[in-house]
């Protein structure tokens, strides 16, 4: 049961356990006469192979609300579209896979880079970017909700609680970002919220002083939930970061249009357990270590678009004050997890909070050496505007491919 405390510059949404999910969903369904709800689900095709995407599909074949559900498929041959396209027409919904690897994405794509706006990698942001770039050539949704395939404890009112703070006509939000408490097998999760945002937020504040975008980062409860909803009248607009900043770039682009009075953060879920990322300590480009650098330069470069400045000594500053805010934390997150008989491995926590101190050092010297980095993709108004038909591409290419 959660509380009803209000903090910082977002409204928090809480589950009281007051009222039941059919309630909800029956909302839902009334609004979605009005606003039209779908789903993107971006998946690598191994998850299809794994017991979490199958539950999950167990559950959203029961929900009536949804106008169609899209799913993005990376890393797929031809004969793993053609089980995918099996697999995911059990679904009562009308759907569609957007199969990337396929030769008509990929003739899309070269049509894309001839122009320069082809995304740069694979990826999550990349799977993202073009699911939403096919909502909006469809032109019949007005919410749209995304969520992970990894899901191992997904029930189906997480994805209407999700959407209700956006789908409700009576509610001013565009956006809405789902929290929960992350515990996975008597363990306390959430490394890199708890280990790596909380404390460099903390330690920022410090040394940039008042932060309005600081703030607003302090608000969220759990800012890298992969959980999301939002109007789609924002997605033109909307610039996707192409690596592992998704999460909080997505963030800072609503904020850049929207005051945070029209973004909200909803609790989905009780229990949550997911996929879990290795930390990776001898692999920079992979893991947590590769999340924690893709992160750390997010907010470098958010900050330094509100005029912030760094430079070595700064970084050097951070990378120290972070440090002794991290492990303060750890002491709070251990005697909360002892308190309700969780554990903590204090060595891992602390190994962890070295490499992040490490990295943060790492991802201001990349920033400072290469300030002409363009780590978002472009927005789906300019592609439009330089490729006119881009639209009428992409529907005819998927359509041909779901077929």
């Amino acid at each position: 049961m959660g509380d009803f405390h209000q903090f910082g510059q977002v409204t928090t949404l809480h589950n009281f356990g007051t009222r039941k999910p059919e309630d909800i969903e029956k909302e839902l369904e009334e609004f979605s006469l009005r606003r039209p709800i779908s789903l993107v689900l971006p998946s690598l095709f191994s998850e299809l192979e794994g017991a979490a995407l199958k539950h999950i599909l167990e559950e959203l074949k029961r929900i009536r609300y949804l106008n169609k559900i899209i799913i993005g498929l990376d890393a797929a041959s031809k004969d793993d579209f053609e089980f995918a396209k099996n697999y995911f027409g059990k679904l009562p919904q009308k759907h569609a896979i957007l199969w990337h690897d396929g030769p008509r994405l990929t003739a899309v794509d070269e049509e894309l880079r001839k122009h320069g706006l082809s995304p740069p990698e694979p990826g999550k942001g990349r799977n993202v970017w073009f699911c939403f770039g096919y909502l909006l050539a469809t032109r019949d949704t007005d919410v749209v909700a995304l969520h992970d395939c990894d899901i191992l404890t997904y029930k189906k009112e997480m994805l209407s609680r999700l959407v209700y703070p956006v789908a409700n006509p009576l509610f001013p939000y565009v956006f809405s970002k789902g929290f929960y408490p992350r515990i996975h097998h008597s363990k306390l999760g959430g490394r890199v919220t708890r280990l790596l945002i909380t404390p460099l937020v903390s330690a920022l504040q410090k040394l940039c002083g008042p932060n309005d975008y600081l703030s607003f980062l302090e608000s969220f409860r759990y800012p890298l939930a992969g959980e999301f909803s939002l109007r789609t009248h924002l997605l033109p607009d909307l610039r996707i970061p192409s690596d592992w900043g998704l999460e909080i770039g997505v963030l800072s682009e609503v904020r850049r249009n929207h005051n945070a009075h029209s973004m909200a953060q909803v609790e989905i879920a009780d229990v949550y357990d997911h996929k879990h990322q290795d930390i990776s300590l001898d692999n920079q480009e992979k893991g947590l270590n590769r999340m924690s650098m893709d992160i750390s330069k997010s907010i470098f470069r958010k900050l330094a678009t509100d005029g912030e400045v760094f430079s070595l000594e700064k970084f050097r500053t951070l990378k120290a004050t972070y440090f002794r805010e991290a492990l303060d934390k750890i002491d709070s997150f251990y005697n909360d997890a002892a308190m309700n008989g969780l554990k903590i491995d204090r060595h891992s926590e602390e190994a962890a909070v070295e490499l992040f101190a490490s990295n943060i050092m790492d991802a201001g010297e990349l920033f400072l050496k290469n300030p002409m980095e363009t780590p978002f993709l472009p927005s789906w108004s300019r592609v439009y505007s330089a490729i006119p038909d881009i639209m009428e591409q992409l529907v005819e290419a998927v359509s041909l491919d779901n077929i």
